[in-house]
């Protein structure tokens, strides 16, 4: 059962939300004031805070900035009869679920309530989720909980046992290199080399030596053998990024190999067998690239074994505060400070700002605000952004909606699978979720779901 603190100066109506929330279930404590608030929250432990904005002395942002300080896991709804875009930016941006605007109608609040308190058990099975994840696998590098990024750390989990061939898709700076260290390190191949390779860093004419080798006299300049890059991954994963910018004469060795395992070095044509896992990357098109020749499109469907696409930082907005702290606390410690705080002006910044470069572009971001800020606080002066207008915050506001629609998409497959194992039967679905059977009925409605007896797909 839930438990949920009321704070709100006017006493009818508290003692209305406390007998509407009684009646709902949930174990509901109220008090009349921020201050007292605080005190109550020292001995006690609460799931949901519905705290009035408007009240004397101590108003409802500086109550929702302790209880957020104290248990950020404590989720909180803001009550205003001043229903203005400043308060509604104060409230997210210091971690309100939502808020509602009086008068309202006690259906309406019930109803917030319940998403606010399904979002907390739904954030707690992801935490448990990715703790479990990150303890029993080498993941600690890819941080995020967002939908997309959990579906990633399934299918890296999966691949543990695979030798497959892995095609990586994404926009520079995305972070395919650490998701094909990851891959690596969880393999019977951990032991062994990890080579990165960049295929656009080397020049054209000299791919094919520089990849497979080749044998002194082959060419002009080869004054000695050269080993190759595939030689020096022997046993080991040999990771191939930029993977389009090869040539197309470097694409038939690689064919090749990728067909039996056999390499030749240039000016040799003595076979050489490999036991090699290969992973490749690219934020190219590839099959753009087969269609205009650039690319050979019996090597693609060679390499499109396994495709993993990583989104660009922008689509996966959700996930940016948690790098920032991730990133906050990696630069802090190198430069043996405390770990700053971002403001809010700084927090909105960072949210707003599209990420061309991704993940790499906010790391480069975060190290030179830890480095170079002059107070203990990161503001928006410390970024090498422009400033955001208040407009574009609730444009960020807008978007979040958007998050919230693709949370919902997921909720509404977790669902569907689950009466898919349990055959429809509602009561060992909803105990499975951890939600109530009427919680259940009520999103399957929502949803659209139809469940029966005998569930399978064609009654999605």
């Amino acid at each position: 059962m839930f438990n949920i603190l009321i704070i709100e100066d006017q006493k009818n109506m508290r003692e209305s939300l406390v007998i509407a929330f009684k009646r709902a279930g949930y174990n509901t404590d109220s008090v009349e004031s921020g201050e007292k608030a605080v005190e109550l929250q020292k001995d006690h432990s609460y799931d949901l805070v519905v705290v009035d904005l408007k009240m004397e002395t101590m108003d409802g942002l500086e109550v929702l900035s302790h209880i957020k300080h104290v248990n950020p896991s404590t989720e909180v709804v803001v009550m205003t009869a001043f229903g203005t875009i400043d308060s509604a930016i104060q409230a997210m941006r210091k971690g309100a679920y939502d808020y509602v605007t009086k008068p309202f109608q006690l259906s309406d609040i019930l109803s917030v309530v319940e998403r606010a308190l399904e979002k907390k058990c739904l954030s707690e099975k992801v935490d448990n989720l990715q703790k479990e994840t990150r303890e029993n696998y080498k993941f600690g590098g890819i941080i995020g909980n967002s939908p997309v990024m959990m579906r990633l750390l399934n299918i890296l989990v999966e691949l543990t046992n695979s030798e497959s061939t892995v095609l990586i898709t994404g926009e520079s700076g995305t972070g395919k290199e650490l998701v094909a260290h990851a891959i690596h390190s969880n393999s019977r191949r951990s032991d062994k080399p990890f080579v990165v390779v960049n295929c656009g860093a080397l020049p054209e004419n000299l791919q094919e030596s520089e990849l497979f080798g080749h044998v002194m006299g082959s060419f002009t300049g080869a004054v000695k053998d050269k080993k190759g890059i595939f030689l020096e991954a022997q046993g080991g994963t040999l990771f191939l990024d930029e993977i389009g910018e090869t040539s197309l004469s470097a694409q038939v060795k690689l064919l090749r190999f990728l067909q039996n395992g056999e390499i030749r070095k240039v000016g040799d044509n003595k076979p050489i067998y490999l036991d090699i896992r290969t992973i490749v990357a690219t934020n190219k098109d590839l099959d753009e690239a087969t269609k205009n020749g650039s690319f050979r499109k019996d090597l693609f469907y060679r390499l499109n074994v396994i495709r993993i696409h990583l989104p660009p930082l922008r689509e996966r907005k959700e996930d940016i505060p948690l790098l920032i702290n991730y990133f906050v606390n990696v630069y802090a410690n190198k430069l043996r400070k405390k770990p700053p705080e971002i403001s809010g002006d700084a927090m909105a910044s960072l949210l707003n700002y599209p990420w061309p470069g991704n993940v790499r572009e906010l790391e480069n971001v975060i190290e030179r605000a830890v480095t170079l800020m002059k107070g203990d606080m990161v503001a928006v002066a410390d970024l090498a952004l422009e400033i955001v207008s208040p407009a574009d915050i609730m444009g960020v506001m807008k978007e979040m909606g958007g998050i919230r629609a693709a949370l919902a998409q997921e909720e509404r497959k977790t669902i569907i699978e689950s009466l898919q194992r349990y055959a429809g039967n509602r009561k060992q679905v909803a105990t499975n979720l951890g939600i109530s059977t009427t919680t259940l009925w009520r999103k399957m409605k929502e949803y659209q779901i139809v469940s029966k007896t005998s569930y399978n797909t064609e009654n999605v």
